[in-house]
């Protein structure tokens, strides 16, 4: 169990109580900015994304049962919310910081069909209204660079 509930808290991040999912968030941010710079192909973000929402299921599985639903203390989800933010995004800061505070917004205030995701069973109901959220944050960055209306030099 103790390996449960240190995926479901991120190392501990969980206990951080109050803004424990935004501190979550940010070290998702520092986690993607570390490893782009090792120069990994795309699809090994995607299987990282892929590994941290499936870790993140099982993991919520197993700590609902003691901690209630969806509890504070669980932020593999915003983990895994922020990374698929982040997904074939360039990592350039001001992109980073845009997805960072758009995900962070649908996370909290849950528009468009997220917070219904919440009422699915277990270890989903926990992750899949931060996956949504990260969908449309990454759908909105993705725009932003399109259009390089942040006028980032790459």
């Amino acid at each position: 169990m103790l390996f449960h509930k240190l995926a479901a808290t991120v190392f501990g991040i969980g206990y951080f109580g109050k803004g424990a999912g935004t501190v979550a968030a940010f070290f998702a941010c520092i986690i993607w900015y570390l490893f782009s710079h090792n120069n990994h192909e795309p699809l090994y973000f995607v299987f990282i994304t892929i590994a941290v929402i499936a870790l993140g299921i099982w993991s919520g599985n197993k700590v609902e049962p003691i901690w209630g639903k969806d509890h504070n203390r669980v932020v593999i989800d915003e983990v895994a919310g922020m990374f698929i933010s982040l997904l074939f995004v360039p990592v350039a800061w001001p992109y980073m910081l845009t997805a960072f505070i758009l995900f962070r917004f649908f996370d909290i205030v849950k528009p468009l069909f997220i917070r219904r995701l919440e009422s699915l069973p277990g270890g989903w109901g926990v992750m899949m209204d931060d996956i949504l959220a990260g969908i449309y944050t990454n759908l909105i960055v993705q725009v932003f660079v399109g259009f390089n209306l942040l006028n980032v030099k790459i």
